[in-house]
């Protein structure tokens, strides 16, 4: 299986043998292409996925010692993402599917970090609940079977990890902001800043409201006054808002698997890189009987790996798209 990636700012392509086995896996990073802007610039993005796919696509069959003639079918993310990103990627694979008359798959990206975990660890049984955390989606599903997703909450405003990258430029911390806070908090009390958990009855989450803490803590009622933090200031106001979302993050996923009665939690998504949600998830769900899975950091990211091996199992179940296949940007997209 084919996989193809370009929802946002990194262009992969894998090839992935029977779902599970990774014979090659491509990632071309756009971070320092965004860096300079302080965030993703779709317009730029997606010229940047125009100039790398056919390379990255190449060399994924090469390093997977392989032709595009010897692929069963074609794996693409098509939704949820930069719509222009996204159009790289189905263009593509389309285009191929078209040529060699391989079977086109249309991926969910929200579907594929799910299925990350599955990559990492093949004994993993369903049922299970996924939480998805990353810059444009945080969610909460029960998995019951690698293709069959049932939505139980989402965030009603901000991403955990766009609120990552937000307070990160509020503190002048730079791009991207998750592995940058993660990082500075690291050795830092963080009750020594304490902003309020927005954790709301049902499953969903909210953000917004710690992020908007932040910026009155630093800046007062001035939101374009100077920042006058000093260097130890600023890691104990990141501490705090990392360990103010991390909370919320443990506290209504394990309140899925407990409303659910189902013992097995798998994390998925860029922000499952964080060390500080890695600690106090697997501490939670070890003391609720729950057991959690986090995939390898490079699992996390966005992968065509992932888009390949949840191909596999889409293409057993005869859920082939057409080359009608279009690109869905987050804003239409429906879980």
């Amino acid at each position: 299986m084919l996989g193809i990636e370009s929802s946002c700012d990194e262009t992969s392509a894998a090839v992935v043998e029977d779902g599970r086995q990774i014979l090659s896996n491509v990632v071309h990073s756009q971070i320092d292409i965004h860096r300079v802007y302080g965030g993703v610039v779709p317009e730029i993005a997606c010229r940047a996925h125009i100039e790398t796919i056919h390379p990255v696509v190449e060399k994924a069959l090469a390093d997977a010692g392989t032709e595009l003639r010897d692929i069963d079918a074609i794996a693409v993310t098509c939704a949820p993402g930069l719509v222009g990103a996204l159009l790289v990627g189905v263009s593509m694979a389309k285009s191929l599917a078209l040529v060699t008359g391989k079977p086109l798959l249309g991926i969910d990206h929200i579907h594929g970090h799910m299925y990350a975990n599955k990559l990492a660890f093949p004994d993993l049984e369903y049922p299970c609940v996924s939480l998805v955390v990353s810059g444009g989606h945080t969610s909460l599903y029960l998995s019951k079977s690698e293709i069959d997703h049932e939505p139980m909450g989402a965030t009603t405003d901000d991403a955990a990890g766009e609120a990552f990258d937000k307070v990160a430029k509020i503190l002048q911390l730079g791009f991207p902001g998750g592995p940058i806070i993660d990082a500075l908090a690291k050795g830092r009390d963080p009750k020594k800043v304490v902003f309020k958990r927005t954790v709301p009855e049902n499953l969903d989450f909210s953000f917004s409201g710690i992020k908007t803490a932040v910026l009155y803590k630093v800046r007062g009622q001035d939101a374009k006054a100077p920042l006058t933090l000093s260097p130890d200031e600023r890691a104990d106001v990141a501490a705090g808002f990392q360990e103010a979302v991390v909370d919320v993050l443990v506290e209504q996923s394990l309140k899925a698997c407990l409303r659910t009665r189902t013992w097995r939690l798998a994390v998925g998504g860029g922000v499952a890189c964080n060390t500080r949600l890695r600690e106090k998830m697997a501490a939670r769900a070890a003391k609720d009987g729950v057991t959690c899975y986090f995939p390898p950091p490079k699992f996390c990211t966005d992968n065509a790996a992932m888009i390949a091996g949840l191909g596999y199992h889409l293409f057993k179940a005869g859920r082939i798209s057409d080359l009608y296949l279009d690109a869905v940007p987050t804003k239409s997209h429906r879980p």
